[in-house]
């Protein structure tokens, strides 16, 4: 076929990448988002099983509300088998062992745990699609994890090695975000996006639902925690899957995971106008490098 033949392919993946970006940068905000809500061991608000729950049960009404007001066809019944899988990674298994973890570990430290989501998607991504992604897009991926888990631990100070209980927490948390993405991705690629994140929510209702409102606080809860919370339902639970599913399902889920090696930097960035904080150009360095991994992996063969 002629290289104009090809060009409708790339251009989908570029749309897939860019998605990926975008659902990325919201995601971006995830930990220390979460960080907020929870609170520390000297300071608690939320309680870790309450956001997990939470969170869930409001992006899940809202869900309930969205595929009402559009009319939204039932998916079909090989479907609801993914769906659930999907709920299961990323409706309950990320969100709850990640919001108990966060109230014992700063965001730093968690991005050194959840470093390798990206490789871990893109291998549960190949497995699911069934795609064989070269030797030379492994090394690159895994090049880029280590990079980003250099980072963190370069800037977590002299207990960056020291680990904690609550990091198994995160390693679960990390093997089910990289579960549930890949068989998001799947769905993706013949429903759309939202109905996949959409359906998974609701169908996880029954569950949530009453959780959230047995664990609800009762005490004072200060206003910032609230605040983190409400990100973390609406943005973390609903919106960011709207374009990160899309993404994965035009870009590939083996491609488009390693926009994931992005976060830790992303979240930097926004930490500029948010806490003040400054980019050095250590930071600045190893998230170009990080950048450069992304731009090379596009380019080494997958293959079915």
């Amino acid at each position: 076929m002629s290289q104009a033949g090809a060009q409708p392919g790339r251009a989908q993946e570029t749309r897939g990448l860019l998605l990926g970006a975008l659902g990325v940068a919201i995601f971006a905000l995830t930990l220390p988002m979460t960080r907020l809500a929870v609170g520390t061991p000297e300071a608690p608000q939320l309680a870790g099983l309450f956001v997990g729950m939470g969170r869930a049960a409001v992006a899940g009404l809202l869900s309930l509300a969205w595929l009402l007001a559009l009319r939204a066809p039932l998916p079909a019944r090989s479907d609801w088998w993914p769906l659930a899988m999907n709920a299961l990674g990323v409706v309950f298994g990320f969100p709850l062992f990640m919001s108990v973890a966060m109230r014992y570990v700063g965001a730093v430290h968690a991005s050194v745990i959840l470093g390798v989501l990206p490789l871990a998607t893109a291998a549960v991504g190949a497995f699911l699609h069934r795609q064989r992604p070269s030797n030379a897009f492994w090394a690159c991926a895994a090049l880029g994890s280590g990079l980003v888990i250099g980072f963190a631990l370069l800037r977590s100070g002299a207990d960056g090695l020291a680990l904690h209980p609550a990091d198994l927490l995160l390693l679960a948390a990390m093997l089910c975000a990289a579960f549930g993405y890949g068989w998001g991705g799947r769905l993706a690629q013949h429903m759309s996006a939202e109905a996949v994140i959409c359906w998974s929510l609701v169908l996880s209702l029954p569950a949530t639902l009453p959780a959230a409102w047995w664990l609800r606080p009762h005490g004072a809860i200060a206003p910032a925690a609230w605040g983190g919370f409400v990100y973390v339902a609406l943005f973390s639970m609903w919106i960011g899957f709207f374009a990160w599913y899309r993404g994965l399902a035009l870009g590939g889920t083996v491609r488009v995971s390693q926009m994931l090696l992005l976060q830790p930097f992303l979240s930097m960035l926004f930490a500029v106008p948010l806490l003040g904080e400054r980019i050095d150009a250590v930071s600045l360095g190893f998230a170009l490098a990080v950048l450069a991994t992304v731009v090379l992996g596009r380019k080494l063969p997958v293959t079915q």
